[in-house]
C-alpha cells in the first residue's frame, strides 16, 4: 500500500496559459457568484454550474456563454448589474475553472461507506480503528493520506496482490458502482486512527508531464487518446473519460483484471504509478478533451453568413456594415481571445414582436468552426 513517504505535490491541471485557480477568482470578482452558485454556493438567479452534467470543453463552455448572453443581460440589468469585461487571460482562466469543476468530488456519505467497507468485504482483510482483519495493512493511515490519487495509485499498485489474497480467501473481487467509492473513502478518512496533523494531498497533476507518462508506462500501447495509440482497450477521449478522480479511481479498479491479462499477454510489465505519476496521468487524460475537436474554418465563414452575423459585420466591400468587419479584427490569436471579444463587444439586440430577438445560437461544433473562421481570416492579413 501507500506509506506516509509516497507523496509528492503537483502543480494546476492546465499551466500558465489556462489556470483554473486564477478562474475561481474572475467567478468572484467578476460577480458571476451574484447569480451562479458552484455545488450551492453563490446566487440562485441562474443555474449551479456545479451540477451541470453535460460535457464542459472549452467549446461547450463558450457557446453556453454566448446562447445564454441575452438572458444574462436582461438579468443583469433587472438587478443593477454592469456586464463585467474581461480580458483574454481572464476568459481562458475562467473557463478553465468551470470545465474543472467535476474534477473532484462532491463528499460522500460515511455511513453508507461503512455498510460498503462490510459488504464487500474489506473488513475481512484490513483493519480500520482496531477493528478488521489482517491480511492487509491497516488502513488508519487514511486520516492523513486519503486523497483520491493515493486512492487511485494504491487501487492500481497493489490492484494484483490484492487479487491472489481475495482468491486465496474465496472472496469475489468486488466492483465500484456509482458513488460507492467515494462513500467508502468518506467512512475511511474520519473512522481511521491515525495520525491527527491534518490531511496531506496530491495536488491535481501537469498535463504535459501526464502526456509523457503515457507513453513512457506503456499506457499507449493498448489505448487510443484521441486516436493515437493500441487499439486493445478503448479509446479514452471517445469513452469520455474526463471522470471525476474517484470515478477515475473507480474505473481502473473495476477494469484492472482485463488490463493486467492484456499486458500479460503482450509481454508488458505491470507499471508501479507514484501519487504524483497518477495525478498528472490523470490531469493529462481529464485536459484532452478542453478543446475537443478542432474547428473548421470553411464552415465557420459559411455559419458567419447563414447566422446573419455578417449583416453587421460586413466581411467584403459593398455591404451595410454597422460594426467592425471580423476579417480585420486584431487580437484574436487564442480561442479564448475570440470568446472575449464576442463577450466584451457583442450588443444584445432587444427582444421582436412576442418576446424574441434575433440573437443566433451555436452548438459548441459550430462555436469551434466560427473561432477557427475568425482566426484564420485573422491570421491571413
Amino acid at each position: 500500500m501507500l506509506w506516509p513517504g509516497d507523496w509528492a505535490w503537483a502543480q494546476p491541471v492546465f499551466g500558465p496559459s489556462q489556470n483554473p485557480l486564477a478562474g475561481s477568482r474572475v467567478f468572484g470578482t467578476k460577480g458571476c457568484a451574484k447569480c451562479h452558485a458552484v455545488n450551492g454556493v453563490g446566487g440562485t438567479v441562474g443555474p449551479d454550474l456545479g451540477r451541470i452534467a453535460r460535457s464542459r470543453s472549452f467549446y461547450d463552455l463558450a457557446s453556453a456563454m454566448w446562447n445564454h448572453l441575452p438572458r444574462m443581460v436582461e438579468q443583469m440589468a433587472q438587478q443593477g448589474v454592469t456586464r463585467p469585461q474581461l480580458k483574454m487571460q481572464e476568459t481562458a482562466d475562467l473557463i478553465g475553472f468551470l470545465y474543472t469543476l467535476n474534477y473532484f468530488d462532491a463528499p460522500g456519505n460515511p455511513e453508507v461507506g461503512a455498510r460498503y467497507f462490510a459488504e464487500k468485504r474489506c473488513i475481512t482483510c484490513h483493519q480500520v480503528s482496531g477493528s478488521g482483519g489482517v491480511v492487509g495493512p491497516n488502513l488508519d493511515f487514511f486520516k492523513q493520506f486519503g486523497s483520491p490519487l493515493f486512492v487511485a495509485a494504491a487501487l492500481w499498485n497493489h490492484g494484483p496482490q490484492m487479487m491472489e489474497a481475495m482468491k486465496s480467501q474465496g472472496i469475489e473481487r468486488p466492483a465500484f458502482i456509482g458513488p460507492e467509492l467515494h462513500d467508502l473513502l468518506a467512512y475511511l478518512v474520519p473512522a481511521s486512527a491515525g495520525p491527527g496533523e491534518g490531511p496531506v494531498y496530491v495536488l491535481p497533476g501537469r498535463a504535459d508531464t501526464g502526456r509523457r507518462l503515457f507513453t513512457d508506462k506503456r499506457c499507449i500501447a493498448c489505448h487510443r487518446v484521441g486516436g493515437e495509440g493500441g487499439r486493445v482497450g478503448p479509446d479514452l477521449v471517445e469513452r469520455g473519460v474526463r471522470r471525476s478522480l474517484l470515478e477515475f479511481s473507480a474505473a481502473m479498479w473495476n477494469k484492472a483484471p482485463a488490463m493486467v491479462t492484456a499486458m500479460k499477454a503482450r509481454g508488458i510489465a505491470i507499471p508501479e504509478l507514484r501519487p504524483e505519476e497518477m495525478a498528472d496521468i490523470v490531469a493529462y487524460l481529464y485536459a484532452v478533451g478542453y478543446f475537443a475537436e478542432p474547428g473548421d474554418a470553411g464552415k465557420g465563414k459559411t455559419l458567419a453568413n447563414n447566422k446573419g452575423c455578417l449583416r453587421c459585420h460586413g466581411a467584403s466591400r459593398g455591404r451595410v456594415k454597422v460594426a467592425d468587419d471580423l476579417t480585420k479584427v486584431k487580437g484574436l490569436e487564442s480561442p479564448a481571445a475570440v470568446i472575449t471579444a464576442l463577450w466584451n463587444h457583442a450588443v444584445v439586440p432587444s427582444p421582436g414582436p412576442g418576446g424574441k430577438g434575433g440573437w443566433p445560437e451555436f452548438r459548441p461544433e459550430e462555436m469551434a468552426d466560427l473561432v477557427s473562421w475568425l482566426q484564420s481570416a485573422g491570421k491571413s492579413r
